[in-house]
């Protein structure tokens, strides 16, 4: 490089540096008609940003936890919308976290609507179409068809850096046959499709979780002990896999080059897992059963998805509280009507004010969930600070079984940029799709269309 080139070199860089220029975020690599978007690139964010300013440009974890049957949606909803809105009655038991909180309105499951050529199906739809923005395919067989769900998208990405790409959880067992109409209850048991045949069951048991994170113990040079016996396995069966291989002709290489693609990314995991494996994890037990009360098997349940985002397993989750149609009573309550029941209230107020406690109850269980969140450290902040949480249901009015105006929430004031402490609404019936593509943004995946999306949601406008 010649000497006037190389100054001119110097002069641009210093450029960028001293008035913070910087590639745009949305930036892409273009040729032979294709557009590829852009990983997030050191130079992407402007020169002299505060480590604060750089990690709000991008949200750590994503998770999505809905409760069934709707709400009571007058005492959901805020009267203003802006900054100055006060807290509804399901609402209150946020309010150590109202600067976190974005309510948002007018949002609709459009793809959950009923055809005209199908009967019924209210429910199913609404779970199916929740996360998916599709229309799942009416049928009780073998061929279910949904779509994929925007959760596995994230976890796509997210997942690269963890042993487990999402975790399903719920509060229910599985269903199994036709729960609703000619609706196979595969639609009712969870919320989550990593492709549009392939729905991904929720786990329920507390034991079956905690094994899957952290094997018999949380004790450190016990799962380090685990891992390097694993590892052991590992090598023999990779050595033994490489002699394999010289032996044998073309149409096996091809089936054991498949077989090693496995092994390597079990090699992948364990790797992943060796590293995490000092980290240290709150002392936890390993669960013997499901608590016979329902606030303690949620609390329980709770606690495991804590502990998952601490030892960083994962940073995508679903939570589903129960399935559509549930009719799960609550005596802890102090009556015992099944909870869907009392959803078809057809007005009676005392049907009513038992949905609303149910809904305040079900608050009060996630709001314990967001102070252990908030509890835990994580680098510059808590657990909390780092993740995009979402709060609502897959319907509004259970009572008249409506897929519009739907109840969300999101815990996630100051993370990615989102200004926390307001209620907005956006046009009725816009497609949650528009808000999932803009989640997707804030977790730096760039989607140009998702489900039956007509656009992106500003979430700071």
């Amino acid at each position: 490089m010649s000497g006037a080139n190389a100054s001119a070199t110097a002069r641009s860089h210093q450029v960028m540096l001293v008035f913070k220029k910087s590639i745009p975020r949305r930036a892409f690599l273009r040729g032979a008609g294709t557009a590829l978007a852009l990983p997030l690139l050191d130079a992407m964010v402007p020169a002299f940003a505060s480590p604060a300013e750089t990690a709000a440009k991008t949200a750590k974890r994503l998770s999505f936890f809905t409760v069934p049957n709707g709400m009571i949606m007058e005492k959901w909803t805020p009267a203003a919308v802006g900054s100055s809105f006060e807290l509804t009655p399901i609402m209150e038991p946020f309010a150590a976290f109202k600067d976190r909180m974005l309510i948002i309105g007018g949002l609709a499951n459009n793809e959950a609507r009923k055809l005209e050529f199908e009967i019924n199906g209210d429910h199913p739809r609404a779970c199916s179409a929740y996360l998916t923005c599709t229309h799942p395919k009416m049928t009780s067989g073998a061929d279910i068809r949904c779509g994929v769900s925007v959760d596995q998208i994230a976890a796509r990405e997210l997942g690269k850096h963890t042993q487990l790409a999402s975790l399903e959880m719920g509060l229910e067992s599985t269903l199994i046959g036709a729960c609703e109409s000619a609706y196979s209850c595969v639609y009712y048991n969870t919320i989550v499709w990593s492709t549009p045949t392939t729905p991904l069951p929720t786990e329920n048991r507390p034991r079956a979780i905690f094994e899957r994170l952290v094997g018999d113990t949380t004790n450190s040079a016990e799962r380090a002990a685990r891992l390097a016996e694993n590892r052991s396995i590992l090598d023999w069966v990779s050595e033994d896999l490489n002699r394999l291989m010289r032996s044998v002709g073309e149409s096996d290489r091809f089936k054991l080059d498949q077989y090693a693609e496995a092994v390597r990314s079990v090699e992948r995991r364990i790797q992943l897992a060796e590293e995490q494996a000092s980290r240290e994890l709150p002392k936890m037990e390993k669960p013997i059963g499901v608590p016979e009360k329902f606030s303690d098997y949620a609390k329980l349940m709770l606690d495991l998805q804590v502990l998952a985002f601490q030892a960083d397993m994962t940073r995508v989750s679903t939570f589903v509280f129960g399935h559509e149609m549930t009719g799960r009573a609550y005596p802890e309550l102090g009556f015992g009507d099944p909870h869907h029941a009392l959803t078809h209230h057809q007005g009676d107020a005392a049907k009513i004010d038992k949905v609303l406690r149910i809904n305040i109850f079900h608050a009060a269980l996630f709001r314990y969930f967001l102070e252990k969140m908030q509890s835990v450290p994580e680098g510059d902040g808590t657990l909390l600070d780092h993740s995009l949480i979402s709060y609502g249901s897959p319907l509004s009015d259970g009572n008249m079984h409506m897929h519009k105006d739907l109840p969300v929430m999101f815990i996630a004031g100051g993370v990615a940029g989102i200004r926390g402490g307001r209620h907005v609404r956006y046009p009725q019936d816009t497609p949650m799709a528009n808000l999932y593509l803009a989640l997707l943004e804030k977790l730096g995946i760039e989607l140009h269309k998702f489900g039956d999306s007509t656009g992106k949601l500003d979430l700071n406008a």
